[in-house]
């Protein structure tokens, strides 16, 4: 029997011309943009984007084969990223990243991307599961923005953003996503925080969206199916895109242009701000 097309679906190759460019002042070689989660997905798609507008990209993962990928793909569409192996549960590490991209050149924009998933209701949930998603997916961005805003402020201008990547989960739950319904609304909470403390100047914003064709979007068809009592396909017709207006999901690069966006001038306005593009299904269900 052949499976049904969306476990077919692979994550869509880069086009040069999908890649928003924006003339800006400080997306130069100079300057610096970490990247977290920068092996695949969206992370990966930023990572090459922001590349492509003329940043260094200091592109970070615990997958260093997906990180070197990254590395090519980015060198394929006229970017630069260098890859940082790190696991972002450890301090030192984390310490580890920003050392190396300031010696790159001057830290200017962070986007925290990384994130991992697991289905089960709050009465399921394994705790040790629970830890590693806190650690990973809001202890890491608040402890990499608070080695960065020191970098930023010592940057031309001292102006410089922080954008974390947030989720129509940031607004709105689903069950059997408790830890990552938190940790998304808690990353809106970080984005607020980092601005109100910026002055203008360090600015912080969220970006949410709904299912992006990526790997952890795929993985949790056969997860979100056993939970829910329900066909793979009704997944994915029902619980992934029953909501939204748009029946297609968003690609990784259609994400990474909205970093685009928010970090450059484009985003000058965008102060504790969050970007949802989701289809309507947070404005219009």
């Amino acid at each position: 029997m052949k499976k049904p097309e969306f476990f077919d679906m692979e994550e869509p190759k880069i086009e040069k011309e999908e890649i928003l460019v924006v003339r800006d002042k400080y997306f130069q070689s100079k300057n610096i943009a970490i990247v977290t989660g920068a092996a695949s997905g969206i992370g990966r798609a930023t990572a090459i984007a922001l590349s492509a507008n003329g940043l260094t990209v200091a592109g970070v993962d615990i997958d260093e084969k997906g990180g070197q990928g990254t590395v090519e793909q980015a060198k394929e569409l006229g970017g630069k990223v260098i890859f940082i192996k790190a696991d972002l549960t450890k301090d030192e590490e984390m310490e580890h990243c920003v050392r190396q991209a300031a010696q790159q050149g001057k830290i200017k924009f962070l986007a925290n991307i990384a994130g991992i998933q697991h289905i089960d209701p709050i009465e399921n949930f394994p705790m040790p599961m629970y830890d590693l998603m806190q650690k990973i997916m809001l202890r890491a961005p608040f402890y990499l923005s608070q080695l960065c805003i020191p970098h930023i402020k010592a940057s031309e201008d001292g102006t410089g953003a922080i954008g974390n990547m947030s989720s129509i989960h940031g607004h709105i739950v689903t069950r059997n996503k408790p830890v990552y319904n938190i940790v998304k609304f808690g990353l809106r909470g970080l984005a607020q925080s980092i601005a109100a403390e910026g002055e203008g100047k360090i600015r912080g914003f969220s970006v949410s969206v709904g299912f992006v064709k990526t790997p952890l979007a795929l993985k949790q068809i056969p997860a979100q199916a056993k939970q829910r009592g329900i066909t793979p396909e009704e997944v994915v017709k029902d619980v992934m895109m029953g909501k939204s207006q748009i029946k297609e999901m968003m690609s990784p690069i259609e994400v990474g242009n909205l970093f685009v966006i928010g970090f450059s001038s484009l985003g000058k306005y965008l102060i504790g701000g969050d970007l949802l593009f989701d289809g309507g299904v947070v404005k219009t269900y």
